[in-house]
């Protein structure tokens, strides 16, 4: 028998939504239509010119400026979004590395272009925790974004890769420590999208196409895939799932060849 999934009466908190092909935007949508209330969250002013947008007209949706390597900005966002209703989840969408650092040698990474990957791609997770676990009274479920380059090497990553990597291990840390709490950690390793982000990655056309001709459904992701599972972890039918990272790849990730 299906069972929908409804999160009616709880809130849920977006973080790193840059436009409307983000797959933090995409993760967004499929929680606010199960029912919760929405708040996404953007970096800058900049930034806000699209996420504002983006929930202008939507009933129980708004939008707040939030750098998560800003302790108290993350737990304001946080207060937000726990003001409209329960908190029930937390999603985390952000990444970056420098240009320079994710093309040519890994090893002539910097200290300070590797600092900046590991700050803001996997320890920004760390903050938007603290503050949500604080809110999940009755329990909850908090997500981030991977990719398969924790895993194997994918040239024009680098030390995205690494970073990656870290956020994977963290995943795997909070979920034992906020589990006795009724808190689940996990992340969607999603397959390459073409989105603000990607556009960064030296040869990613050539990597989107890889993609579709070797991966198991021979085609690519779409951001309502990341969506959807992402909703399913979020959701009470993934509540025996805890530390894992779930990947929405067409398959790619089970190849080796």
């Amino acid at each position: 028998m299906a069972v929908a999934i409804d999160l009616s009466g709880r809130s849920a908190v977006v973080f790193g939504v840059a436009n409307q092909r983000s797959i933090a935007w995409a993760i967004a949508r499929q929680l606010h239509a199960a029912g919760a209330a929405l708040t996404i969250t953007y970096q800058n002013e900049r930034m806000g010119r699209s996420a504002l947008g983006l929930v202008e007209g939507m009933e129980r949706a708004q939008a707040v400026e939030c750098d998560v390597l800003d302790e108290a900005a993350a737990q304001a966002a946080v207060a937000q979004a726990a003001d409209t209703a329960p908190l029930a989840v937390a999603a985390h969408s952000v990444a970056f590395a420098n240009r320079e650092d994710l093309d040519g040698a890994f090893s002539a990474t910097g200290v300070e272009g590797f600092r900046t990957a590991l700050e803001v791609s996997a320890y920004s997770l760390l903050p938007v925790a603290r503050a949500a676990a604080e809110r999940m009274s009755e329990g909850g479920s908090i997500l981030t974004l991977t990719f398969h380059a924790a895993d194997k090497v994918y040239p024009g990553y680098n030390v995205m890769g690494v970073a990656k990597a870290a956020l994977e291990n963290e995943v795997k840390q909070l979920a034992a420590e906020y589990g006795p709490r009724g808190i689940r950690v996990n992340a969607v390793s999603a397959g390459p999208l073409n989105t603000l982000a990607a556009r960064g990655i030296s040869g990613f056309s050539n990597m989107h196409e890889i993609h579709a001709s070797r991966s198991p459904l021979r085609r690519n992701i779409t951001q309502e895939e990341v969506g959807a599972a992402a909703l399913f972890l979020a959701s009470p039918l993934a509540s025996g799932v805890t530390g894992h990272v779930l990947y929405v790849d067409a398959g790619y990730n089970v190849m080796g060849v």
